[in-house]
């Protein structure tokens, strides 16, 4: 299969330009699971050429319900592993590095220089805010997305930026898991989700379209209702 064969069907929403600038590009995952699978698939698909894929996590069984790469057989396996095999069926042109890690700021950095922009697909306020502050120290953009339920919520952080602090405040109850923890997740909202997360990536690397910087785009897929925060 030629590479022209391959992204046909990107042609002409993007222009041969932009897919070439697509496949230098780099990006950083953080997190393979029901957010994190759901966008890797999509941007290597899409032609996303290099592809950081952070997790330190094996799959369970209650992963089988909205996470991508998970299947019983997988049960056990690191999630990365998966991810690399995976991506690897898909599209064998996209460079795949896989940390099997759970991030702390100082291996954050090492990932972090090296990459354009980072997915935070992580469950964890705090790791959120750790992310962040990895990816103002990089001067990299950062695009984060959260669910819970049939509701979720994207928005992108440039490293100039508030982020988190105008979504969470300083003072945040330290150690939070997030509220997926007590609502659980559906594999529907997971993946409309990484959707908006990989939009918004694609638009990052091509400098094009309107990105969700300092706004919070949040929906409830049970009442369709959708909603854009100004967060200034």
């Amino acid at each position: 299969m030629t590479t022209l064969e391959r992204y046909i069907r990107n042609l002409d929403t993007l222009n041969s330009e932009e897919q070439l600038v697509l496949g230098d590009a780099r990006v950083c995952i953080a997190g393979l699971g029901g957010l994190g699978g759901g966008v890797a698939e999509m941007l290597a698909r899409i032609g996303v050429g290099y592809l950081y894929l952070v997790d330190g996590d094996i799959f369970s069984m209650s992963n089988l319900n909205r996470q991508l790469f998970s299947t019983e057989k997988l049960i056990g396996t690191h999630k990365t592993d998966a991810a690399a095999l995976r991506i690897n069926d898909i599209n064998s042109n996209i460079h795949v590095r896989t940390f099997r890690r759970f991030l702390t700021l100082d291996s954050c950095e090492d990932i972090f220089d090296e990459v354009d922009v980072v997915v935070d697909c992580l469950d964890s306020i705090d790791d959120r805010f750790m992310i962040q502050e990895a990816a103002h120290r990089s001067s990299i953009p950062l695009v984060s997305g959260a669910i819970a339920g049939t509701s979720g919520q994207v928005t992108t952080i440039f490293p100039q930026d508030k982020g988190f602090e105008l979504i969470y405040g300083t003072h945040y109850e330290k150690n939070l898991k997030g509220i997926e923890t007590r609502v659980g997740n559906l594999s529907f909202c997971a993946l409309f989700v990484a959707s908006i997360q990989a939009s918004e990536v694609v638009k990052l690397l091509l400098n094009r379209g309107e990105v969700l910087r300092n706004k919070l785009f949040i929906a409830d897929l049970m009442s369709n209702s959708y909603e854009i925060m100004d967060l200034k």
